[in-house]
């Protein structure tokens, strides 16, 4: 992979990505996996939590973020794919925890599945407190569809701080990805929770992670 801080955004705090960069290299564990609000674990950390439909690439995305290949998959057995998903960073002392919501936009799934989703999903939002902020992954190939909109609709209801990343960057031209990017941001600026700018990655080619880990680190510290 390319120098990490040379791919930074020209805006970005070189000290923080430096600590990012060591910090995403340290101690991160997968903690367990919470099927309902009471097993939740103590709100002693910031969280960031991740959402996005079901083929979105979160998992990719979370293994590249964390530098290892098999993170993400530690949680994936049959049973869990409807439950938040806890990822300890750092170890002695604790520094955060990410959040693996559980995927959206899945038509097939029964009804009752749909509604547990939407329950588990809007009492976490509002009644976590230590949540700093909700990265909500795009593909880029396809843009925001009306299925994200209502999470991100479901975000500004619940006051909650959240930043779109567009997943798969590399699969689509340069001048796509612009467009893309640009129309992302636009209706982004609709939104009052929604963090202004974009953030485009590949998990594949190692594309805006280094920006991903500094602007999660960025929400730890807000």
């Amino acid at each position: 992979m390319t120098d990490e801080i040379e791919n930074l955004d020209p805006g970005a705090d070189p000290e923080r990505a430096e600590r990012a960069r060591k910090l995403f290299s340290g101690p991160i564990t997968f903690l367990k996996s919470a099927p309902a609000l009471q097993h939740l674990p103590p709100p002693s950390a910031p969280e960031i939590a991740f959402a996005g439909r079901s083929n979105v690439g979160k998992s990719s995305l979370l293994n590249a973020l964390t530098n290892r290949n098999g993170l993400a998959r530690t949680s994936v057995t049959p049973g869990r794919t409807q439950e938040l998903n806890y990822f300890d960073v750092g170890e002695n002392p604790l520094i955060f925890r990410l959040v693996d919501m559980p995927g959206y936009g899945f038509a097939k799934a029964p009804k009752d599945v749909v509604k547990k989703w939407r329950f588990l999903i809007n009492d976490y939002l509002r009644g976590r407190a230590v949540l700093k902020r909700t990265l909500v992954l795009i593909d880029s190939r396809h843009g925001i569809k009306d299925v994200d909109r209502d999470v991100l609709e479901m975000l500004d209801t619940a006051a909650v701080s959240y930043r779109i990343v567009l997943t798969k960057a590399d699969k689509i031209k340069a001048t796509e990805l612009e467009a893309v990017q640009a129309a992302t941001e636009a209706e982004a600026r609709k939104h009052p929770a929604a963090h202004p700018q974009v953030i485009a990655t590949s998990s594949e080619k190692g594309m805006g992670i280094a920006e991903l880990r500094t602007a999660v680190l960025e929400a730890v510290e807000s």
